[in-house]
């Protein structure tokens, strides 16, 4: 794949194992995920980067317990609120490919939480895109639970 980046790379570890002792398909795909927000915050200049489309994936092969896996990642278009990436993962000790994840599109919010206009059309490596955060981002309430037996909530 041209021009594809290794961005990061992760050790398999006990807890993101399936039940066969291979690696767990959504551990993977978190890891995926994480890294295409991470990029697309990078290059967009926006601390609010959401997963808007991934397309299918076909798990081709696998890893095991102690395996070292990379991340690749590479743009392959800008919208007017979105970056579209192509994203490879593979096993470095086997040197197979995991997975091959043709587009997946992460849009850049406003502060409430609609798509924002980024005005970005190429990829830079400069840290003139790194976001500055104005205001907190708003989190949910903490709601307080009723205490008391399970019989007490109706």
């Amino acid at each position: 794949m041209p021009d594809m980046r290794f961005h990061s790379r992760k050790w398999v570890k006990p807890e993101d194992l399936n039940a066969n002792g291979t690696l767990f398909g959504g551990s993977l795909l978190k890891w995926v995920d994480e890294e295409a927000a991470i990029y697309a915050i990078l290059q967009l200049g926006n601390e609010r980067c959401v997963t808007k489309y991934m397309s299918e994936i076909e798990f081709v092969s696998s890893a095991w317990q102690g395996d070292l896996i990379e991340l690749g990642l590479v743009p392959t278009a800008f919208g007017r609120t979105s970056l579209t990436l192509r994203a490879r993962v593979r096993n470095m000790v086997t040197r197979e490919t995991i997975i091959d994840i043709e587009r997946i599109v992460m849009v850049g919010l406003d502060g409430a939480g609609r798509p924002q206009p980024h005005g970005c059309d190429h990829v830079t490596f400069d840290r003139d895109r790194v976001p500055q955060r104005h205001a907190p981002i708003p989190r949910p309430p903490i709601v307080d639970l009723p205490t008391g037996p399970v019989d007490d909530l109706d």
